[in-house]
């Protein structure tokens, strides 16, 4: 019998990120949420728990904790960021806000180099996403990395086999990141014990569980989570009980449409049906700029097309579901899992797909897992290379490529910051955009400024990756850094007039994406 890591979800955006690292280590995964008991991971046998990041506070009343059981169910244990903090306070140490965020980059230095940190080098980078920080050990526990800004970066009870680290080593920001994970499942005895065709099988079987005696309506994007979708579900179905549709809403790449059509072909899927629903799509988006509202609407216009066709073609919607290539970062980033926090609303998730999911109508074979195990999967299932690694396309389209404002977002002391950047880091010259930009920060959402830099003076890759971790760590008005790489100047003054879907903004961008696609295409950095 395989036994599972059991990974704990606290709602962080790289929790199922976890998971899936686990199982390319060749283990096997499973995702429990935060209240399971301790009696039921011990009848699962399982072989070790990784406790997951998360957006909340391990003191925050409202902070999700576990059963503390858990901790003595003797197997190792990993926290990570929240998770770590989480071992921190449930074995009575103490964790505090930390005198300086860090979202970045930083190099860590590991003070005892066995256990998760055997065969680790002096330094390397690890990536942080955190505001709180460890302040007192549990007894028994003894720092064991460190950075300049943390100096519980790394914590252990090696009597007892529980880690914690502050950083995320499930991200590919995190140099020696796989090989602590690595050392996680060896401690854990289950190296070797799992691998990627085991679940191919097991998702094949579930599809076939699921839609007993049903048919699948599966909108097809042409994109790489779709187009896997469709040969998965093809494979465990049949054709004859696979009914794809791809939707042309308008706001696709230049050409896309006859492009998916001919890829598809080739791939082995000559009944891909087509619908132009342009003229339907683009007259709803007309004057709308929230980014928010304009996936709302293309979510419910996508279905709103898919029940007229379904009339159209008479199919019973009692012996028919409803099939989407959503992976899980769509899940998790619309704050789809129990203390997740809301990122963005993606199409697929909008209200009409909730209710849809609560009627049992929606099926989703790739729900589980993320872009680089769906391209994995695609290979397995001999998709060509060319659709496995085409570059991520949302589904929404240029809809949300597009920047849509009302007017200008102006920060009041927006001086006073762009000085204090000049002054932080000589040789450059700052200014802040006169709008806001979505970013993901300690697992949360933000909706802060972006900062402009203009270099007055050389500098290296190297050093701009330190500057631009740094400004966001120490200001916290700003959540994204730009560099100016053309000849221009500081820019004094910019404006931004209310802008929203035209036709000519679309076939702009749609000329613009045309040149990055080709340069991916000629210097070979599809799916890199």
């Amino acid at each position: 019998m395989i036994r599972p890591v059991a990974v704990i979800d606290f709602g962080g955006q790289y929790a199922h990120l976890i998971a899936n690292r686990i199982r390319r280590l060749s283990a096997y995964s499973e995702i429990f949420e935060n209240d399971v008991p301790a009696e039921e991971l011990r009848k699962k046998n399982i072989a070790g728990i990784i406790l997951s990041g998360g957006p909340h506070s391990v003191y925050d009343p409202e902070g999700p904790s576990i059963d503390p059981k858990i901790l003595g169910l003797g197997v190792p244990v990993l926290g990570i960021c929240y998770g770590h903090q989480l071992i921190a306070q449930v074995l009575h140490g103490s964790v505090k806000r930390g005198k300086v965020k860090e979202y970045g980059k930083s190099v860590l230095r590991p003070i005892r180099r066995e256990g998760v940190f055997k065969d680790f080098p002096e330094k390397s980078v690890a990536w942080m996403s955190h505001g709180d920080t460890v302040e007192k050990l549990p007894s028994g526990f003894e720092i064991i990395a460190e950075t300049d800004d943390c100096p519980v970066a790394g914590m252990a009870d090696f009597s007892r086999n529980i880690f914690g680290v502050q950083f995320h080593p499930e991200v590919t920001h995190t140099e020696k990141g796989m090989l602590l994970l690595a050392n996680f499942i060896r401690l854990a005895g289950v190296e070797n014990t799992w691998k990627i065709d085991d679940y191919l099988e097991q998702s094949l079987q579930k599809i076939r569980d699921q839609a007993e005696g049903k048919k699948v309506f599966l909108l097809v994007s042409g994109g790489v989570d779709s187009s896997v979708s469709f040969a998965l579900l093809e494979k465990a179905l049949g054709k004859e009980r696979i009914y794809g549709l791809f939707v042309d809403h308008g706001l696709m790449r230049k050409d896309e449409a006859a492009e998916v059509k001919v890829m598809l072909e080739e791939a082995g899927f000559p009944d891909l049906h087509i619908a132009d629903e342009s003229g339907r799509f683009l007259p709803r988006l007309a004057g709308v700029t929230d980014p928010e509202m304009k996936r709302k609407i293309i979510g419910d216009t996508f279905i709103d097309v898919q029940e007229r066709i379904s009339e159209r073609l008479n199919l019973d919607p009692e012996k028919w579901l409803l099939g989407q290539g959503t992976i899980y970062p769509d899940t998790i980033e619309s704050g789809g899992t129990k203390h997740a926090d809301k990122i963005k609303t993606h199409h697929n998730r909008v209200e009409k797909i909730k209710r849809l999911m609560e009627l049992g109508k929606i099926i989703e074979p790739l729900k589980d897992l993320y872009k680089d195990e769906v391209r994995e999967l695609g290979r397995k299932l001999g998709l060509p290379e060319k659709m496995i690694s085409r570059h991520p396309f949302p589904g929404p389209g240029l809809a949300v490529r597009i920047l849509c404002t009302e007017k200008a977002d102006i920060l009041p002391n927006e001086g006073e910051i762009e000085k204090q950047i000049e002054i932080q880091f000589p040789g450059i010259s700052a200014k802040i955009l006169p709008v806001k930009s979505v970013g993901v920060q300690g697992d949360g959402r933000s909706y802060r400024h972006p900062v402009v830099l203009f270099p007055t003076k050389e500098f290296s890759w190297e050093e701009f990756d330190a500057i631009a971790t740094a400004i966001p760590n120490i200001i916290p008005e700003i959540n994204r850094v730009l560099l100016c790489v053309s000849s221009e100047q500081k820019i004094s003054s910019m404006s931004v007039p209310k802008s929203d879907l035209s036709s000519l903004r679309i076939r702009i961008l749609q000329e613009a994406d045309a040149v990055v696609r080709n340069i991916l295409e000629e210097e070979n950095w599809e799916g890199k």
